[in-house]
């Protein structure tokens, strides 16, 4: 036996034995997967809560002014919260910072929590 007939028998052992290693994966796949449970139906899955769909409350907030140099952790005022407040004219605050704003955005109805909140919700 010459060496290209031993190296051709040696590729061929080795690809039938990686061929049974890959067969023998999938079929151990598929038995793991006819164990595992059926996908959820439709009527499963979750449902809008009775009072609708909850919205994102968006608020424009007044700039506070950080001085050039920065500022030390030390020298910011309540732990890094400036304290900054809700802007009374939120549209002109947004035209300032995004120039392509139209103002023409949809204004999401009241939202009124269902207990346990304490809070209110401005709509945006």
């Amino acid at each position: 036996m010459d060496s290209t007939t031993g190296n051709a028998a040696w590729f061929l052992v080795v690809g039938i034995a990686v061929a049974g290693f890959l067969m023998l994966m999938f079929w151990l796949g598929r038995r793991v997967r006819d164990r595992e449970p059926e996908p959820p139906t439709a009527e499963s899955q979750p449902h809008l809560p009775e009072g609708g769909a909850v919205y994102e409350v968006r608020e424009e907030r007044d700039q506070v002014e950080i001085p050039t140099g920065g500022l030390r952790p030390h020298e910011m005022q309540g732990y890094g919260n400036f304290g900054s407040t809700t802007s009374a004219h939120p549209d002109e605050a947004r035209k300032q910072r995004e120039p392509e704003y139209t103002g023409l955005h949809r204004r999401w109805p009241e939202h009124k929590p269902r207990g346990g909140g304490g809070g209110t919700v401005k709509p945006a």
